[in-house]
């Protein structure tokens, strides 16, 4: 399912209405892999090497996307995302969800305890990730991505997902902050050979992040299986590659 069609029929869901109420909400960013008949795609944002990075989930459908997500997270990674990605989670173990709600653009997210900053940062990423959401409040203090520049990697990709099914072309949206508001990305086929490279430019960089989407060339690859998509940047000062990281993707022909 191309990233329109998911997100629209993500805001198809009605809304409940009310004050407090949970609302359905359109996922800022969509995903190439279709759900199963009665599910949604969705993000959480677990850790990777101390960033946040998204995740994909398959959920029941329901109107309430945002505790969904909210629940998937507190599950933590999977085991094969632990081994195969390096994720973890700063979320402690023993917390409970007690309530969320979405109104006037502000996710009001209840927890049975407190959360150390980087976990922190899990809630605000996965719970703003709708379009209605603008920001988060936890324990009664507001929040938004922009507090958790910290912990937020150079070069976010958001779409696609690890081991998400790709359309060719491919098409990457996310947010960066590099320097100049440069970096690069390779296009690597399921015989780990180059098949596509460029140079992309974010909205802005050199301390303010910025948004992009790019789209690949066209490409062709030996058989069905998983590819990846690096994105990395350039160092100025001897032209290392800095801030790499590898989202493996599924490619078919």
């Amino acid at each position: 399912m191309k990233p329109a069609a998911l997100a629209a029929a993500v805001a198809a869901l009605a809304l409940l209405t009310g004050c407090g109420a949970e609302e359905s909400a359109a996922p800022t960013t969509g995903t190439e892999t279709a759900p199963s008949a009665g599910t949604t795609a969705l993000s959480i944002y677990l850790l990777r090497e101390g960033k946040v990075w998204p995740a994909l989930r398959e959920v029941e459908e329901t109107q309430a996307v945002a505790s969904a997500a909210l629940g998937e997270l507190l599950a933590g990674p999977t085991s094969e995302e632990e081994a195969e990605l390096g994720f973890s989670s700063a979320i402690p173990d023993g917390i409970e969800l007690q309530s969320v709600s979405v109104e006037d653009g502000v996710a009001r997210v209840e927890l049975s305890d407190e959360l150390p900053h980087e976990a922190l940062a899990q809630v605000v990423y996965t719970a703003s990730q709708f379009a209605t959401v603008g920001s988060v409040e936890v324990g009664g203090e507001s929040f938004t991505r922009g507090d958790f520049e910290d912990v937020t990697p150079a070069i976010l990709v958001e779409s696609p997902l690890a081991f998400e099914d790709v359309d060719n072309p491919l098409r990457a949206v996310g947010t960066a902050n590099t320097f100049e508001a440069t970096f690069q990305y390779e296009l690597t086929d399921t015989d780990g050979r180059i098949v596509d490279q460029g140079f992309v430019t974010a909205t802005s960089g050199s301390g303010e992040r910025g948004t992009f989407d790019f789209t690949t060339n066209a490409y062709e690859i030996p058989f069905d299986g998983v590819g990846a998509l690096f994105v990395y940047e350039l160092s100025a000062e001897d032209g290392s590659r800095i801030n790499l990281v590898e989202i493996p993707v599924r490619m078919s022909r």
